[in-house]
């Protein structure tokens, strides 16, 4: 069974750590093996004198997964968790401020990343990065599993002009790195002044999805409620910036997806007409509880993968999205303008990274004609990405 970075600074009693004044970023999927919460772990260690915990810093969604749509504000200020106190990072800061780390000497970083560019939680750690590089804090990040393999790599990866919070540096959209390679990698490229560790894990190989790790699986967002969800996440992402439900208010998210004016059995046909690998589609109708078309009957598809190993979710999204976009009823749109803490730029486009590929999809140029694109920037991302491969 493969052992995370948090498994094994707990095992090794916290040598890296011993006699330090330690913040926790963290959320409510900051597990052990053993189920037992990464708080818990660090506040036994702080009660035995090893360390001091200092402080807790929470991500998008909450310190507990507690805020459930997307884009929803949290502030904790300063409760307090079991007399620690209890910082947000997607509210009024998404940087650590110097009250948060005072007298901080090592920031611990344990997040469950979920393989796709537009997961908010890298870019909270990159955040760190920067402010503990100026303020002379350690950062030691615990890694943890990729939950779509650490191989397989798609999308645009420039990300030139278009960068935001979901993409605050070039990335590809689909990495296939772990949360700890994305640190090196950061560190590396703008970063360098930043005193990094990462915590390898055990066990773990390139070409594991979540499931063959043997760990427990802890929501890590609460609309990614399974494993299957970040399968078809790096693509199925890019309906957040359309007029399309991407299934949120449903057991599945991003499974689920239609709208009130889509047939879902023609939709089914014309995108089974395409032959994408590893797919297929089930027409269904669903009502999702609240976001985009509450209450309201959608048709649409659920996505069922049947071959993980040659389904591409980016160009799939793409394919659908196309189909979509030229079905006669002129009822889809690209939503506009504010899209988390981007005021300018189209929601689309920062999450693609550009704004070729929309422009494309609206002209109605070939599927092959835009992944031979993406194509050419992952060719460019991946020396990059290997300089940070720790398996």
């Amino acid at each position: 069974m493969v052992k995370t970075g948090l498994d094994h600074i707990a095992e090794k009693q916290f040598e890296n750590l011993k006699g330090k004044n330690v913040a926790l970023l963290c959320n409510q999927a900051s597990i052990a093996s053993d189920i037992r919460h990464m708080i818990t772990i660090f506040r036994e260690a702080h009660d035995k004198g090893i360390l001091s915990l200092k402080a807790l810093l929470g991500p998008q969604h909450g310190l507990w997964g507690h805020t459930q749509d997307n884009m929803i504000e949290w502030e904790a200020d300063g409760q307090s968790d079991a007399q620690i106190p209890v910082y947000s990072l997607y509210g009024r800061h998404r940087q650590p401020t110097r009250e948060m780390l005072q007298d901080v000497d090592v920031l611990v970083i344990d997040l469950q990343d979920v393989g796709a560019k537009y997961y908010t939680f890298i870019w909270s750690m990159a955040h760190c990065m920067e402010v503990c590089a100026n303020w002379g804090i350690r950062v030691v990040v615990l890694d943890r599993p990729n939950p779509i393999n650490g191989a397989t790599t798609e999308g645009p990866a420039e990300n030139n002009g278009f960068l935001s919070f979901v993409g605050v540096h070039p990335l590809g959209i689909r990495h296939a790195l772990t949360i700890g390679e994305i640190a090196l990698l950061l560190q590396e490229q703008h970063y360098p002044q930043c005193e990094l560790e990462v915590v390898k894990m055990s066990g773990w190989e390139r070409s594991m999805y979540f499931e063959d790790t043997g760990l427990p699986w802890a929501v890590p967002s609460p609309n990614i409620p399974i494993p299957e969800s970040t399968v078809v996440y790096p693509g199925m992402c890019l309906l957040e910036a359309t007029n399309l439900s991407e299934g949120r208010g449903t057991t599945r998210p991003f499974e689920f997806f239609g709208a009130p004016w889509i047939d879902g059995w023609q939709l089914a046909e014309k995108l089974a007409d395409l032959n994408l690998p590893g797919i297929v589609f089930r027409p269904v109708e669903f009502e999702p509880t609240f976001q985009k078309h509450a209450e309201t009957l959608c048709g649409g598809c659920f996505m069922h993968v049947t071959d993980r190993s040659t389904f591409l979710p980016f160009l799939t999204t793409v394919a659908l999205l196309r189909e979509i976009r030229h079905d006669g009823s002129d009822k889809f749109a690209w939503n506009d303008p504010p899209y988390e803490y981007e005021y300018e730029k189209m929601p689309f486009d920062i999450l693609a990274g550009n704004d070729w590929l929309r422009q494309m999809i609206d002209d109605r140029a070939e599927l092959s004609e835009m992944q031979a694109r993406w194509e050419k920037e992952q060719e460019a991302f991946t020396p990059m990405r290997k300089r940070a491969l720790l398996y």
